[in-house]
């Protein structure tokens, strides 16, 4: 069904025969061929004929009554067109939709944590200036600056002493150098003088 008559008089379905006249009435005044430009009265005319087809259709209650069955039909089976094409509606599309939505989701929370990392590491310098600042000027001011321990500073300090006994273990085991350490301790009356007193200690 190519020609729908309520949309070409521009009434409802439920209009009355009073509204369908009246609408009517409206258009064949509007789309008269007498009151248009000679550029526009061909067009018009064509206008006219489906304004004067449709309400003579609609005008009438038997051919009202069999066009509204027609056009029930003609609707029901869009309706089902519709549904099938619905149903049968192509997968790799909706995926690619999908992915296209996560990868969009994925970008929104990337440029979140990005935002967030920035503004942490320009709170983090804007505090270190504020602090060197500081610093410097109790310096100038002729505050000497001392910085108390923590235990992450010892276990630091501890792990360098275990490094340099380990290599010093190492170093002593090396035939040549344990003897020249020996040497230098035997010939050495001042060194010797210091270091027997930590000996005796052990």
């Amino acid at each position: 069904m190519e020609k729908n008559y309520y949309d070409i008089l521009q009434v409802n379905k439920n209009a009355s025969p009073e509204i369908i006249e009246k609408a009517y009435k409206t258009l064949a005044k509007k789309y008269h061929p007498d009151l248009q430009d000679n550029s526009d009265k061909k067009q018009a005319e064509e206008i006219l004929k489906e304004i004067n087809e449709a309400y003579e259709t609609l005008s009438d209650p038997d051919k009202k009554r069999l066009y509204d069955e027609k056009l029930l039909l003609y609707e029901n089976k869009q309706s089902e067109l519709k549904k099938e094409n619905y149903e049968t509606y192509d997968v790799s599309a909706h995926i690619k939709e999908q992915e296209l939505q996560q990868k969009l989701e994925h970008e929104r929370l990337l440029k979140k944590q990005q935002q967030i990392i920035y503004e942490q590491q320009l709170e983090q310098a804007r505090q270190k200036a504020y602090h060197d600042a500081y610093i410097q000027d109790l310096k100038n001011r002729g505050y000497k600056i001392k910085y108390k321990k923590t235990i992450k500073d010892y276990i630091k300090l501890f792990v360098c002493i275990l490094i340099v006994l380990a290599i010093c273990f190492i170093l002593w085991q090396i035939p040549f150098i344990h003897n020249y350490f020996i040497d230098l301790y035997n010939n050495n009356p001042l060194l010797k003088a210091i270091t027997d007193p930590v000996l005796h200690l052990f």
